[in-house]
This record gives structure tokens, C-alpha cells and sequence, in this order.
């Protein structure tokens, strides 16, 4: 009997502000929108980019808690599998010439086995783009 298969996780994030989430990750990440409710000032949004996707959502009296917050050791809220980190960063690093976001921890070899690098939204959440070494 076949095993049946996943295809992708999706992280949802309690965000300020999912206009302003949605044209960060557009302008400087080059993700998408996929969804959003309502069309005009959303609560909620899909964004994503190739098989990568977030679920993004704001709440009046619901502020953003990125695992940063609750322990400075659990820093990653998301990882996204890039095959090619240093292309991707390159991407990354010309879209952020233009000022407004940058690299929270640059390309590199981590100490666990990881290339790549680490970007953080507006909200504070780290996302991890990289691969196994």
C-alpha cells in the first residue's frame, strides 16, 4: 500500500498589519498574494512564493508574538527550503538596496549543519532561507 503524501506546511502569523505584511514580503521577498479577505484593509492573507506560503492574519488587541519574544534562543519562526541560498541573497540583497528591510543574519554555514540567512519582517518574525550543507 502507497504511503500517503504531504505536499507543504504553511506558518500562520499573527501580524500589526496584513497590508503592510503583504507589501513586505511582495516588494522584498518576492512573494505574492494569493488570498486576501476583504479585498480593501484585509485581516487575512495567503502569501507565498514558488511552494513557500504564509497564512497571515491581524486581530484588534491580538499583537504579533514571534518565538524571538518568548526566548531569545528560539529566534526561527519559519524555515524556507532554498535550494540555491546564495542566489536567493543575492535576489534579496539587490531588493533591499533600496532601503527598508536587510539580512538579520547574513549568508553563512550555521553551526548546525544549515547554509543561509536569515531575514526578519516587520512584525519581528525570523525567517530562515537555506538548506542543509
Amino acid at each position: 500500500m502507497t504511503r500517503p503524501t504531504t505536499q507543504a506546511i504553511s506558518p500562520f502569523f499573527i501580524v500589526s498589519n496584513v497590508d503592510q505584511t503583504i507589501a513586505f514580503y511582495r516588494d522584498k521577498l518576492g512573494f505574492e498574494t494569493r488570498f486576501q479577505q476583504p479585498d480593501r484593509d484585509p485581516f487575512f492573507a495567503i502569501i507565498g512564493r514558488d511552494g513557500a506560503q504564509i497564512f497571515v492574519k491581524s486581530q484588534k488587541d491580538v499583537p504579533p508574538l514571534p518565538n524571538s519574544k518568548r526566548h531569545p534562543h528560539l529566534r526561527l519562526d519559519a524555515f524556507v527550503y532554498a535550494p540555491d541560498p546564495e542566489a536567493l541573497a543575492a535576489e534579496f540583497a539587490d531588493r533591499f538596496a533600496d532601503g527598508g528591510a536587510a539580512f538579520s543574519v547574513p549568508l553563512q554555514d550555521t553551526h548546525d549543519g544549515l547554509r543561509g540567512f536569515e531575514i526578519r519582517d516587520p512584525d519581528g518574525y525570523v525567517l530562515f532561507f537555506g538548506r542543509p550543507r
